[in-house]
C-alpha cells in the first residue's frame, strides 16, 4: 500500500497504577529524522523506541511526544542498614565499658540514629515499565500509520488521474507527428513550384530536406519513454511500499523528455500538448514529495 509522508498517531492508556501518552506527527523528509521527547525516566529506552518505530515509518521528518505519570511514585520502602546498627552498638558498649556505665539502647532509640533507618523509593520494574511504553508507543505508530495510508490513497488516486491526462496529450502528440512531414513536403514542394514556375521539381532534393526536417523535430523516441515512464509510474503506485524516491527519479526523467519535445517542436499543437505535459509533470512531481 501507498503511504503519505505526512501523519499523525495519538495513544493514551490510563491505569490505576499510571497514564501513559503517546503522541506521533510527521511531515515530509528526504531521510527519516525522528525526534523524541519524553521524560528523563523513560531515556533509557530511547533506543528501543526507535527500533521499534523504524518496523513502522521509513521516511519522515517524524516528531514523537511521550508523557508518563506514575501513580506509585509516592510508596517508599523502608531500608534497614544492618552493618551501620551494629556499629553504633559496637560503640556503644565500648562507651559502656569506659565509662563504666550502663548500656540502656533499646531497639526504639537504635533506629532513630541517623542512616539506620532510611526510607527510599520502591525499585523500578524496568521490563514492566518497558512492556508499557513500547505497547503504547505501537498503538501510536499503528495510527500514525493508518493516517499516512488514509492520505496515500488519496494521492494515488490524483496522480493516478493526472497519469492519465498525461497518456492523453503523448496520443496525441504520437498522433500528430507524422502529419507534420506530410505537411511540410506539401509546402515545401508547392514553394519550389513557386520558384522554378515550369521547371522540373528535383523530387530526391525533396526527399532529402524533408528527411532532414524530419531528424530535427522527431519525437518518437521522446514519446515512447515517456509513455514507458507514465505507466512504470502507475504500477509503482499500484504496488506501494517505500517508492517516493524511486517516483520522484522518473517524475524527473520524464520532465526531461518533456523539455527535448518542446525544443523539437515547431507546431503550436505539439507545443501546446507538451506545455500541457510539463505543467502536469510539475504537479506530480510535487505530489511524489508527499510519497514515503
Amino acid at each position: 500500500m501507498l503511504k503519505s509522508m505526512t501523519g499523525f498517531g495519538r495513544y493514551e492508556e490510563t491505569t490505576d497504577q499510571y497514564k501513559i501518552s503517546v503522541e506521533m506527527k510527521a511531515v515530509n523528509h528526504r531521510y527519516l529524522d525522528m525526534s523524541i521527547k519524553m521524560p528523563k525516566k523513560l531515556s533509557y529506552f530511547e533506543a528501543g523506541i526507535r527500533t521499534l518505530l523504524k518496523q513502522y515509518i521509513q521516511r519522515g521528518k517524524v516528531d514523537v511526544y511521550i508523557t508518563y505519570e506514575d501513580y506509585t511514585e509516592g510508596n517508599l520502602c523502608l531500608k534497614y542498614n544492618a552493618a551501620l546498627a551494629a556499629e553504633y552498638m559496637d560503640v556503644f558498649r565500648k562507651m559502656a565499658e569506659q565509662f563504666g556505665i550502663e548500656n540502656d539502647v533499646k531497639v526504639s532509640a537504635l533506629s532513630r540514629y541517623p542512616e539506620v533507618l532510611t526510607m527510599e523509593e520502591a525499585p523500578e520494574d524496568e521490563e514492566h515499565l518497558w512492556k508499557v511504553v513500547s505497547g503504547a508507543v505501537e498503538e501510536a505508530a499503528k495510527r500514525f500509520v493508518e493516517t499516512r495510508v488514509a492520505e496515500g490513497e488519496r494521492l494515488c488516486r490524483d496522480l493516478t488521474a493526472k497519469l492519465d491526462y498525461m497518456l492523453t496529450l503523448v496520443d496525441f502528440i504520437e498522433a500528430r507527428a507524422p502529419g507534420l512531414l506530410t505537411e511540410y513536403r506539401q509546402k515545401l514542394e508547392d514553394k519550389v513550384k513557386e520558384l522554378l514556375a515550369n521547371s522540373a521539381v528535383d523530387e530526391s532534393r525533396i526527399a532529402a530536406e524533408v528527411t532532414i526536417y524530419a531528424d530535427k523535430i522527431c519525437v518518437d523516441e521522446e514519446m515512447v519513454r515517456l509513455r514507458s515512464h507514465i505507466v512504470s509510474t502507475r504500477e509503482k503506485l499500484m504496488a506501494g511500499g517505500a517508492v517516493g524516491r524511486e517516483l520522484d527519479f522518473i517524475a524527473q526523467e520524464m520532465n526531461r523528455e518533456a523539455n527535448t519535445t518542446l525544443s523539437k517542436s515547431s507546431d503550436l499543437e505539439i507545443s501546446d500538448r507538451a506545455i500541457a505535459l510539463k505543467t502536469e509533470i510539475e504537479k506530480v512531481r510535487e505530489q511524489i514529495q508527499n510519497i514515503e
